[in-house]
């Protein structure tokens, strides 16, 4: 008789040292399915070091992009043009939406996303020909809202300092999300800026226990260090908020109301929140992130997760992607409504970015054809 029995086990999801998946699941296009095996050989230790198995180093691959800027139409999204120097980011977050981007590139949205990094090394470039195209209407542009713009491999090639340079010396409105500290050092272009109406910056704090962030999100700064990073943009003059995401039930979640207080105390002015988004390898990224870090509530979380999502790991539709659905997801928001009104956060009028001083360098430009309006009769930017 021919047994059928694998010849060694599946085995578990095992975390790794400063890196936030834990498998490199295949990308959705790809052909082939690889699965690890336990051979009884490899010994793991407690801080996800594997004996006889080299580190994971980051690989930055340049790369010259055909264009910078994207345009979305989507009713939930509050911005309509976007820049991103680079593809894949080594912070590494294990809930990040963008994972499923590397896909495309036929590598894994796991470990490859935070591993093999594509910088857009001719981002700059691109930028000051689409600006200075006679066609060209000036609208915000958010800043690094696929994968972060201030991630690690920014401080030696300096790509998003540069784009920063260009919007600055054409007065041209952006507004940047972040969860690192790096952008501290562009605060010489982004102060004066916002004297002029013309800048704001979102940080991303999603718990301030270190130990929960350490292996939600590896690579990014710290949530003490995070939280400097707002106060040093507030007392820069920088209008700053904050992005308490993804709520995760029963991980970060529990966290929300320290961390409104901890912003607020900072610094920051406003803010905003998302429930934990699982877009296709998103979901089965999660799920063993889960079962490697949190064992004893995974069921919980996603039980949770599914009572937000009508029974379903996501729903993709744009009037409940954000905020999730049900009562919990109302008991969420009402919770995220009564900290900011006590905090006093959300109270001035977010989303204003004055155009009025956008030139194209060298150009004689008419505020007649520039389009001299601030950004009052527009839904944009309201996330940050």
């Amino acid at each position: 008789m021919v047994s059928h029995d694998r010849e060694y086990p599946v085995a578990p999801p095992v975390p790794l040292k400063g890196r936030g998946a834990v498998t490199n699941l295949q990308g959705r296009y790809e052909k082939d399915e690889r699965e690890r095996v336990d051979d009884g050989w490899t010994h793991v230790s407690e801080d996800g070091e594997t004996d006889g198995a080299p580190a994971l180093r980051t690989q930055v691959f340049e790369e010259r992009a055909k264009s910078i800027l994207t345009r979305n139409s989507s009713p939930d999204i509050p911005f309509e043009v976007s820049l991103n120097p680079y593809r894949g980011c080594e912070h590494g977050c294990i809930y990040c939406f963008a994972r499923p981007t590397h896909s495309y590139l036929g590598l894994s949205p796991g470990l490859d996303f935070e591993s093999r990094i594509y910088a857009k090394i001719n981002a700059g470039e691109l930028l000051e020909r689409e600006l200075d195209k006679p066609s060209y209407q000036p609208e915000p542009i958010a800043l690094g809202v696929i994968t972060d713009a201030y991630q690690p491999v920014e401080r030696n090639l300096r790509i998003t300092r540069r784009v920063v340079e260009i919007l600055s010396e054409r007065g041209h409105p952006f507004a940047a999300i972040t969860k690192s500290s790096l952008i501290e050092r562009d605060i010489d272009l982004l102060a004066p800026m916002a004297q002029k109406g013309q800048v704001m910056v979102a940080v991303t704090i999603t718990t301030l226990d270190a130990d929960i962030a350490r292996t939600l999100e590896p690579r990014a700064a710290t949530p003490s260090r995070r939280l400097r990073t707002i106060r040093a943009l507030s007392e820069a003059g920088i209008p700053v908020g904050v992005s308490v995401a993804p709520m995760i039930p029963f991980v970060t979640e529990p966290d929300m109301e320290r961390v409104l207080e901890a912003c607020a105390e900072a610094g920051a002015t406003s803010a905003s929140y998302i429930v934990l988004r699982l877009p296709w390898e998103v979901a089965p990224l999660f799920k063993d992130w889960l079962a490697a870090h949190f064992p004893d509530r995974a069921e919980r979380v996603m039980g949770r997760v599914r009572d937000m999502r009508g029974g379903k790991d996501y729903d993709s539709d744009f009037s409940k992607r954000m905020k999730g659905e049900g009562l919990w997801a109302d008991m969420l928001k009402q919770r995220f409504h009564n900290a900011s009104k006590r905090l006093g956060l959300n109270q001035r009028q977010r989303g204003i970015l004055d155009m009025s001083e956008f030139r194209r360098v060298g150009k004689v430009v008419s505020k007649r054809a520039v389009g001299k309006r601030p950004v009052e009769d527009s839904p944009q930017m309201k996330l940050f």
